[in-house]
């Protein structure tokens, strides 16, 4: 291997050693980055290769240019060549061919070496995502338990188990004011391969809204058949969700089947949460009756809507409903708007407390 190759090389062999990414997976993402560093210097060439051969530890540039009769008919110097000059290349040359002009490497070769510590900075995240993605795809998506390994008393990021391999559960993805602790068998949300400043992982939730609707998919199997539908799902996790269902079947009562017997399903899932409160509702295409639905527990007397388009409208609730209607610092109301999707001004039937 010449010693203008070997930053290259060794630069290739450092990922493989400290990545545990075969050299050769880089190669292609260096080559693309190398064309836009050989054409600062060569604009107006329109046939710029390279080869980079690993195993031979050889790293070739070249410029290829097509052959003409004589130097007057050379009308682009940077992508054509007499047949004269090209024959001091090589006597086999004849009119028509593409001429091979080898590059000197030594300069091309830091060029290499270079572009390949940025390759690696840069490009080495959407490499190991993609092992990622073939690893773990299938589990994106998912909701599986997962046993928590340790805990970092600093940061509060906890480290669980999955498939062998330790995954990090930050702070911010767990469900505030739980408290894990280390053997803990808790439940998480794969949301899929995520990035972060040290390297692609799996990123996983517990406040994520998808965990609200896999926790009831494995809990109600009506859900899971696709007889019961989540339609909508607000949440301020920790403290309080509702969910909008409704039926496929006639003889299938949505919100009875999420709750069950005694409340035995959503309990279930409130104790998986910590408790968080979950309020099933009837979903309704009708956006006035599903206004209704999402402000429950209140009774709403009325809802107007005045122009459907601004998403905004008028509930009116009894006098001695407005504060449950609104909840403990605007929380109910704030799920509903998130659940209808509407902006709700919510009044007291006597218009007293209005304003």
């Amino acid at each position: 291997m010449s010693n203008t190759n070997v930053e290259l090389f060794d630069a290739l062999a450092l990922v493989a050693k400290e990545k545990g990414i075969q050299p050769d997976v880089l190669v292609e993402k260096i080559q693309t980055a190398l064309v836009i560093a050989i054409k600062k210097d060569y604009p107006r060439s329109d046939n710029i290769n390279f080869n980079i051969d690993i195993p031979k530890g050889k790293f070739d540039v070249c410029i290829h240019k097509e052959v003409v009769e004589t130097p007057e008919e050379v009308e682009d110097s940077a992508n054509q060549i007499d047949l004269k000059s090209a024959k001091k290349v090589s006597k086999k040359y004849n009119v028509g061919d593409q001429c091979v002009i080898k590059l000197n490497t030594r300069h091309f070769g830091r060029i290499a070496a270079q572009t390949a510590k940025q390759v690696i900075k840069q490009g080495i995240k959407e490499v190991e995502r993609e092992q990622l993605i073939e690893q773990w795809g299938s589990l994106q998506n998912e909701c599986m338990s997962v046993k928590v390994l340790k805990v970092e008393p600093d940061t509060g990021n906890a480290f669980v188990e999955i498939n062998s391999a330790e995954v990090v559960l930050f702070k911010s993805d767990q469900i505030p004011g739980e408290v894990i602790q280390s053997g803990d068998s808790i439940r998480v949300y794969i949301s899929g391969v995520s990035a972060n400043d040290k390297r692609p992982t799996l990123r996983i939730s517990r406040v994520h809204n998808n965990l609200i609707r896999k926790l009831f998919e494995n809990e109600v199997p009506e859900i899971a058949a696709g007889i019961v539908e989540i339609c909508a799902i607000s949440r301020e996790p920790g403290i309080r969700t509702k969910i909008a269902v409704m039926s496929n079947e006639e003889d299938v009562v949505a919100v009875g089947t999420c709750i069950g017997q005694k409340r035995s399903r959503i309990a279930s899932i409130c104790h998986e949460l910590k408790g968080e409160k979950i309020d099933v509702v009837a979903y309704s295409d009708d956006p006035k009756e599903l206004v209704k639905q999402a402000l429950k527990p209140a009774e709403v007397l009325s809802v107007e809507i005045p122009d459907e388009e601004l998403r905004e409208c008028i509930a009116t609730v009894p006098d001695n409903q407005l504060s449950l209607a609104i909840g403990n610092k605007g929380l109910n109301a704030k799920l509903a708007a998130r659940l209808t999707g509407f902006k709700i001004d919510i009044r007291p039937e006597s218009g007293f407390f209005e304003g």
